[in-house]
């Protein structure tokens, strides 16, 4: 069975994929996806995605904001107050986008840490997004202890000594369909380094769907793709990642049930 780590059922565009989102569902668990867990990008968005999957058990949910979604300061107080529903399985998606966003570099870092802080008080994992940011990602993790809480460093396009640094803070890392893009030399070397007990899976979908559904609107269906292409480059069976990676998922998303 496989997990998709991250996605946003939210964000489909239903109407393109032509697709209800219980069939979406349908058609992820018809390729043995058996939990999705789908990724808050907005505080005002929260309670409205909350109510379009609740009906679903074998869907979970985050709690965060994204750093290209902020444009203000994050309201710490109501984050914590949603990070406390019982239904919110892990804080974010947080973290640092400098490569679409520097103009706001120091509201990103202040909702980081606003994060980082919550997810510890709450004693939930974090989930962080990172684009031409490593060094601040990783300074403001070792110095507000996001190590205490834990956590994903998501949809990972980064260097092997960033990735190493976020392992030794005990997080894992995930990997997304940008796996099987043909420019992504880099990444598979990375990939190929990385521990298999430290190894997500995700689609991130709608967006980056992996080869050979290129061009398409990602659905979770299709991590099965990036679980083959990961399983490639680890000279693993595609079972076996699939078997590593669903555990490594309920190891560190402690507040989901395993599906029996």
């Amino acid at each position: 069975m496989f997990i998709d780590s991250h996605c946003h059922l939210d964000r489909l565009e239903l109407d393109k994929l032509g697709l209800t989102l219980p069939e979406v569902i349908a058609a992820a668990q018809a390729q043995q996806v058996e939990h999705m867990l789908c990724v808050c990008v907005s505080l005002a968005e929260f309670e409205q995605m909350l109510a379009q999957v609740a009906a679903y058990p074998m869907v979970s949910v985050s709690c965060g904001e994204h750093p290209l979604h902020q444009q203000d300061k994050i309201d710490t107080e109501l984050l914590l107050q949603k990070c406390r529903q019982d239904a919110v399985v892990a804080v974010g998606e947080t973290g640092l986008d400098y490569f679409y966003a520097a103009q706001t570099k120091q509201t990103q870092q202040d909702a980081f840490v606003s994060h980082i802080q919550v997810a510890n008080q709450v004693n939930k994992p974090l989930i962080i997004h990172t684009r031409d940011a490593r060094a601040d990602t990783l300074a403001l993790m070792r110095s507000h202890q996001a190590d205490k809480a834990g956590g994903v460093l998501h949809c990972f396009t980064e260097n092997y000594d960033m990735a190493k640094a976020a392992l030794d803070l005990g997080f894992y890392i995930s990997i997304s369909g940008i796996m099987t893009f043909r420019n992504a030399d880099e990444l598979r070397s990375v990939v190929q380094k990385l521990p298999l007990d430290r190894l997500l899976i995700e689609t991130d979908s709608p967006y980056l769907a992996p080869v050979p559904y290129r061009g398409k609107t990602n659905q979770p269906a299709y991590v099965t793709a990036v679980a083959e292409a990961v399983a490639a480059v680890k000279q693993v069976s595609v079972s076996q990642l699939a078997e590593i990676t669903t555990e490594n998922f309920y190891n560190l998303f402690r507040l989901i049930k395993k599906a029996v």
